[in-house]
């Protein structure tokens, strides 16, 4: 298996423990992770091959940064460490019930908002890649760190690489472009970057906000979803970039902060034909039900670590079984606290194959 690469800003992320309000508490848990790197978490742990490409400053909290993505056996040798630029950070607030988690930045002038593009080295990042993930979070942190996502899809492309990109729309992060609103800015650099990418992965709010397509009157806070839209939504994102080949839609239904619902969909546009996961007895899509959600940040990137290693995985890449393993992968990682995804493949393919009830492996 050749290696998959990501591209994206890792920072502390430092969250109050329990369910504590931030107010609340003077103990913050730190822990580092952001979503490009939890792509790559997810690959290892699977058993595959990824390397993360990033910038970070030269200190002890950036080395600390380097452990724990090494520590899953992550590729960290084109990662460039400077002179100027902060570590990034992120404060989170874990909801419960009818209270939603709370997430606070801090990453004004990080490493990687400030470092150009020309100096990461993209002939040796790319010398054995098969993949590249990106995501719509890096861009909006600078036009430095836009400009360095643009041309890693080029790159990639010239390498003869797969590119995928999640949509990602952060509203508190796209501010360097003012007058400009966050959505504005947001479309007008993500269609700059979307036609050098071959897989879509977003949501329907992504779809929206970057690229003004919407399912009907679906309202995702409302706690139930008409999926039957949802193709026609990847049909024109399609429509608007023929070089995408694949749109995958994650399907959460918020019933509470600790209580979704959780599926999705994927769009083979060759095909023309859409596969939905998890499927009921009935070969009819059916959600998970998680009921007890321990920490929801980074399912969406568990997701597509999932599928991203599926489509890799010859004995998985057919639509139906690759989008089924990356919605049981995701699925798991509302388990599991912390941004990156602990699972390994055979726990995924164990909740594939329908084992749901919890019970102590002995």
């Amino acid at each position: 298996m050749k290696t998959v690469v990501t591209f994206g800003e890792i920072m502390g992320r430092l969250a109050a423990p329990d369910n504590l309000r931030l107010r609340q508490t003077r103990e913050l848990e730190v822990t580092y992770a952001g979503a490009e790197a939890s792509v790559a978490a997810s690959i290892c742990n699977f058993g595959g091959s990824a390397r993360y490409v990033t910038a970070l400053p030269k200190h002890a909290l950036a080395d600390a940064t380097m452990d724990a993505v090494r520590a899953v056996g992550i590729d960290t040798r084109y990662v460039v460490r400077t002179d100027n630029g902060r570590l990034g950070l992120y404060f989170l607030e874990t909801g419960a019930n009818q209270r939603p988690s709370n997430v606070i930045y801090d990453r004004a002038d990080s490493a990687i908002a400030i470092t150009p593009a020309d100096q990461y080295d993209w002939k040796a990042i790319f010398h054995d890649a098969q993949w590249l993930h990106l995501s719509g979070i890096t861009p909006a942190l600078s036009k430095n760190s836009a400009n360095a996502t643009l041309v890693a899809a080029q790159k990639a492309k010239q390498a003869g690489a797969t590119v995928s990109i999640d949509l990602n729309f952060r509203g508190k992060l796209w501010k360097w472009a003012a007058p400009k609103s966050s959505r504005e800015l947001a479309q007008e650099t993500m269609k700059g970057i979307l036609p050098y990418v071959d897989v879509v992965i977003a949501n329907e709010e992504d779809c929206h906000d970057v690229l003004g397509i919407q399912a009907g009157d679906t309202d995702v806070h409302s706690g139930s979803l008409d999926t039957s839209r949802y193709p026609d939504v990847a049909r024109q994102v399609i429509k608007m970039f023929p070089n995408i080949s694949k749109v995958a839609i994650t399907l959460r239904e918020s019933l509470s902060a600790t209580h979704n619902n959780w599926g999705a969909m994927l769009f083979d546009a060759e095909s023309d034909q859409t596969v939905f996961a998890p499927l009921g007895h009935d070969g009819n899509y059916q959600p998970y039900e998680i009921k007890n959600i321990v920490d929801r940040v980074g399912g969406g990137d568990a997701f597509a670590g999932g599928l991203i290693f599926s489509l890799i995985t010859a004995e998985l890449s057919d639509p139906q079984t690759a989008v089924k393993y990356a919605v049981a992968a995701s699925c798991l990682k509302h388990s599991i606290k912390g941004d990156f995804n602990y699972s390994t493949r055979a726990e995924v393919e164990s909740l594939m194959g329908g084992s749901t009830s919890g019970r102590v492996v002995r």
